[in-house]
């Protein structure tokens, strides 16, 4: 400390700094200044940034604060300059009364990364306050008959500085009868009492006024005064005496009103009113007339206002007993003051992080709290603690600081947000608490794949699909937010029976629907396979992809197609039953196939129409033509039979087969029948055409009619002798395996055929190249070598495995 020319004191720095790093990535350090009281406002207090060893702009980019605590904002930070100012201006009396040394505690806080300082600024004693009474005089009346060496005792006077600036001495003047003694005490004031040294004569002196001046120790000197009134007394020689100068009582802070601390008791020699002795408590400096209370009768001391152990542990009572010849004597009782836990813990939040990311390091300071417990001892002692099962953990980082940090992996997806409840107790008995609850926010980053609802998936389509129908959905879900979580599908390049499989079917990239592209055909392709990729929007994405089957579900698009018995354009195809065939003979088997699939290609056969319905019947399973009763005489050679062929679809589809029938022993008798066999089933068909046909050329037909009449018998003449004129025998001839007939599908395993189909299955043609019944008779009229072909064919069909004739129109 320094004095300048008018004897002002200006501040001399002291600065502390101890910086160390702890595990929490956090910088704590402390810095300790001396600066006098009363400076003017805006004066400096010292180069915080210089004395931290930070940089200005550190200052600001970290958002520093200052934290003032339970204190008024006497000083400032500055951030551009980076230094300390006064605030307010500072009263060392008023901040910290008699209290020495009396020092502000401040503390700096920065983000990103977190520090913290923490600041003391000591505030220096200067010689503002003159010593002062309470009263301006004092009252006494002595008996002349007071003894040399009788005390009186004086008012203290109140000097608010300390130190050599608070009140150092008393004079009292004049000095004839009376001097002055100071007692030293134990709180370190002094007793003032004034002492007797020369007999008082009442009729030589009735009233003496004298002045007490009290001295302090600054420079200049300030002092203060006051008046003691006299008044002699004749004749109480005797004054009151305490049986004990001192009493000591404990009492606990939380002692109701009333509460009795202790009796004092003085006893007087005298009789009479001059031996009647009253009480009083004389204390002026302090509050002890407020808390306490004497009866003046009995001098039983007892409370009368509200202790408080963090304001004044102890208290002392200066009692004084008074007798009606004004003579006195004085005791003090020490009051003691025990502390009991009734102040709760204070939790101040100095520097918090609302969101943290889910990626964060373990330690990652969260929050920074500086808690306060008035109560002294185990009373004092605070902890702080979280709630078990959270990944957080509270340590201790000087004391009352505490910092909450991360004590393990965060993970958004299990929480995204804690409410992370704080409880700071002491340890009192009972224990005190308070809590804070914080809450945190966990930010998102992208460390989850998209998951698909199921494993694998498998979807079913009917075939001639529309194309773009909706097939169905896959579906994955991404367990981070926002972006993270926003998910799109993509096809993954494969192909179908050498196809990209983007030509059969694409998948929204958004809602993750698979569409048909074109037309699926069962009779092409019954399944495919492929796989389909969700990917996340973060950065880097994150995918993942799932297997797709697609199984194609047959419509009944395809007719039934007949195989035997061939229809064919140009020459005539006809199953010979012998007169003496019997009930269920096989005349001979319809054979169709259905390139259908499951029960759009069961095949039923029926009896369309027929020359004698009486006669045939056909296997509605199998498609055999037999016959129902014993062939006669009087039976028709020529039988025309026309079979359906339905399948089991819905709707159903159906084929017709005309299947000629000879009813002959022999083949000429089935060459003279059959001769316009073709010409009978052309004007069947066509009758109605014929008919309009005729009305149209009546007179015409009635000129060609003979022309036509003798045409006929020429061609009927022509192939009789052609046939018996022939050496070959007729023999009826039967297939071999024809008999098996015990199948239960359309077409036997025996039958090998071949399929010809176009691009369109409707218009399939299927032709057999080998007979399927006993007899076969193949008969052109406009060729003379029907027997020749007849015995080719018969031929061919004797050798054994031989191969069937497949002929493709």
């Amino acid at each position: 400390m320094c004095l300048d020319s008018q004897g002002r004191c200006w501040p001399v720095r002291q600065v502390l700094l101890f910086i160390s790093i702890f595990s929490l990535s956090s910088v704590f350090g402390q810095v300790t200044y001396s600066i006098p009281e009363e400076m003017s406002k805006g004066s400096l207090v010292g180069n915080i940034a210089l004395d931290l060893g930070l940089d200005v702009k550190r200052l600001k980019s970290g958002k520093a604060r200052i934290y003032t605590g339970d204190n008024a904002e006497y000083i400032e930070l500055n951030k551009d300059r980076g230094v300390l100012l006064v605030k307010e201006r500072i009263d060392r009396e008023s901040l910290c009364g008699q209290t020495t040394p009396c020092a502000l505690h401040l503390q700096i806080t920065l983000e990103d990364p977190i520090e913290f300082f923490t600041v003391t600024v000591e505030i220096n004693d200067i010689n503002d306050n003159a010593p002062s009474f309470k009263k301006d005089e004092m009252k006494f009346r002595i008996s002349e008959s007071a003894v040399i060496g009788a005390k009186f005792v004086l008012e203290r006077a109140m000097d608010l500085d300390v130190g050599v600036n608070g009140l150092q001495s008393y004079s009292l003047k004049p000095t004839d009868n009376f001097h002055l003694k100071l007692q030293n005490q134990q709180d370190g004031s002094k007793k003032v009492e004034m002492v007797l040294q020369k007999h008082l004569d009442r009729e030589a002196q009735e009233h003496l006024s004298l002045t007490l001046t009290a001295i302090d120790g600054g420079d200049p000197q300030l002092s203060g005064t006051m008046r003691v009134e006299i008044s002699v007394l004749d004749v109480n020689d005797n004054a009151p005496v305490f049986t004990q100068e001192v009493y000591k009582v404990t009492i606990a802070e939380t002692a109701p009103k009333g509460t009795v601390l202790s009796t004092v008791n003085a006893i007087d020699a005298d009789q009479g009113s001059n031996g009647k002795v009253s009480y009083s408590i004389t204390n002026t400096l302090d509050d002890v007339p407020l808390m306490f209370k004497i009866d003046e009768e009995n001098g039983v001391v007892a409370l009368s206002g509200n202790l408080d152990y963090e304001k004044a542990q102890q208290y002392e009572i200066h009692v004084q007993a008074s007798d009606d010849g004004g003579l006195t004597d004085s005791c003090k009782i020490i009051v003691e003051v025990t502390d009991t836990n009734d102040n709760h813990p204070s939790i101040n939040i100095m520097s918090k992080t609302n969101s943290i990311s889910e990626d964060s390091r373990t330690g990652t300071v969260i929050t920074i709290f500086n808690v306060e417990d008035p109560d002294s001892g185990e009373n004092g002692k605070v902890s702080c603690s979280i709630k078990e099962h959270m990944p957080f953990l509270m340590k201790t980082t000087s004391k009352k600081f505490f910092s909450l940090v991360t004590d393990s992996e965060l993970d958004r997806e299990r929480a995204s947000e804690y409410n992370i409840t704080v409880t700071c107790s002491d340890e009192g008995v009972p224990s005190l608490s308070s809590s804070v609850t914080l809450t945190l926010q966990i930010s998102d980053v992208n460390d989850n794949a998209p998951v698909f609802e199921r494993s694998s998936y498998e979807a079913y389509i009917v075939e001639n699909n529309t194309p773009g129908l909706s097939i169905f959905t896959v579906k994955a879900r991404d367990a981070d937010w926002n972006q993270n979580a926003r998910v799109s599908y993509l096809l993954e390049d494969s192909s179908v029976n050498g196809v990209p499989v983007s030509s059969y079917v694409s998948v929204s990239a958004d809602s993750g629907v698979i569409h048909a592209v074109r037309a699926l055909d069962y009779e092409q392709i019954k399944d495919f396979q492929f796989r389909v990729k969700a990917q996340d929007g973060g950065s880097p994405p994150l995918s993942s992809n799932v297997s797709v089957k697609i199984m194609i579900q047959d419509q009944n698009d395809n007719p039934p197609q007949v195989l035997y018995p061939v229809q064919t354009g140009g020459s005539l195809v006809a199953e010979m039953v012998p007169r003496s065939a019997d009930v269920g003979y096989l005349v001979t088997k319809v054979v169709a196939v259905d390139v259908d699939f499951g029960q759009n290609a069961w095949l039923s056969y029926k009896l369309q129409k027929a020359t004698d319905r009486a006669l045939f019947e056909v296997g509605l399973q199998n498609g055999e033509i037999r016959t129902i009763r014993q062939v006669t005489d009087k039976d028709a050679v020529k039988q025309r039979l026309t079979v359906i062929v339905e399948d089991n679809g819905q709707r159903s589809r159906s084929a017709t087969v005309i299947v000629n029938v000879a009813v002959a022993d022999s083949f000429p008798e089935v060459l003279s029948e059959f001769t316009d066999f073709t010409h009978d089933k052309e004007y069947n068909d066509n009758l109605t055409f014929y008919l309009v046909l005729a009305l149209a050329v009546v007179s015409f037909l009635f000129i060609t009619c003979l022309v036509v009449i003798i045409s006929v018998k020429i061609y009927r003449w022509r192939q009789s002798r052609v046939l018996y004129h022939s050496n070959l025998p007729v023999i009826p001839y039967y297939p071999p395996r024809y008999s098996d007939t015990l199948g239960t599908g359309t077409l036997q395993h025996v039958y090998n055929y071949e399929v010809c189909r176009t691009t369109d299955s409707r218009k399939s043609d299927c032709k057999f190249g080998r007979a399927g019944s006993q007899n076969v008779l193949i008969m052109d009229p406009s060729s003379t070598g029907t027997m020749q072909r007849i015995q080719s064919e018969k031929s061919i069909l004797d050798e054994p495995d031989s191969p069937l004739e497949v002929r493709h129109l």
